[in-house]
């Protein structure tokens, strides 16, 4: 889904998503200290952004930017129940400031909402029952270095979006990401159903000697033990 660039040049104002108003924030300019990661708070619901601000405000490795410094912030942190349209924009805004990189936390996030935020630029996302002070530094820290934060039925979910996505460019005549055709597709289909070699060859029209051969040279292809490994790895890698 788009990130709403139509409109990405809009500035958050005080009824969407301005950085953190907080009375121990201050400029980077004046007393920002290079051991110390800058941090900007954005968040439509004052409760969430303070519940944020004060967990931050804490720690010694946080710097937390004040609303005219918030465009220098190392990391900026999104605080939101869902993603929308100006969420998506913000999101997008940020994506462009080579300052700064994103990480959201959030009260629910679906399956295509994550697409939405990854294509947005967002580095880490944390859930907001989840998002106690010891996570949210370690959020912090990690997009400083570089890297990224997903919890784990999240990261499941984008790994199989993007295989599929991989399938789709890579697959326009009928053949799969590890290059089975659509016989031995069917074949190890009909195996993990519990199909033996003269079952299969019934329901295939294919000799038995055929079904071996074919069966055969899947293993020997993709490196596998047997026909039992063979179809876990089909049903892992979405092929079957």
């Amino acid at each position: 889904m788009p990130c709403a660039e139509e409109i990405s040049s809009v500035k958050p104002t005080a009824t969407s998503h301005e950085p953190a108003q907080a009375g121990s924030t201050h400029r980077a300019s004046r007393s920002a200290r290079p051991d110390r990661v800058t941090v900007a708070v954005y968040a439509a619901d004052p409760v969430l952004r303070v519940g944020v601000v004060q967990q931050l405000r804490q720690r010694p490795e946080i710097d937390l930017l004040a609303d005219a410094d918030a465009e220098r912030a190392q990391v900026s942190l999104v605080v939101v129940d869902t993603v929308d349209d100006d969420v998506a924009t913000l999101l997008h805004r940020l994506r462009h400031n080579t300052a700064t990189r994103t990480g959201l936390v959030i009260g629910t996030l679906g399956s295509g909402a994550l697409q939405r935020v990854i294509e947005c630029g967002v580095a880490a996302v944390v859930r907001r029952v989840e998002a106690d002070q010891d996570q949210l530094l370690h959020m912090v820290l990690a997009i400083a270095n570089g890297e990224g934060v997903l919890p784990g039925d999240l990261l499941g979910t984008l790994l199989t979006h993007v295989g599929n996505l991989q399938r789709s460019a890579l697959d326009p005549r009928g053949l799969s990401l590890s290059t089975l055709t659509t016989r031995e597709a069917d074949m190890l289909r009909l195996v993990s159903e519990g199909l033996d070699t003269a079952e299969i060859a019934r329901k295939t029209a294919y000799s038995e000697r055929t079904v071996k051969n074919v069966l055969h040279e899947i293993i020997t292809r993709l490196q596998l033990r047997n026909r039992a490994h063979a179809v876990g790895y089909a049903l892992r890698n979405g092929l079957i």
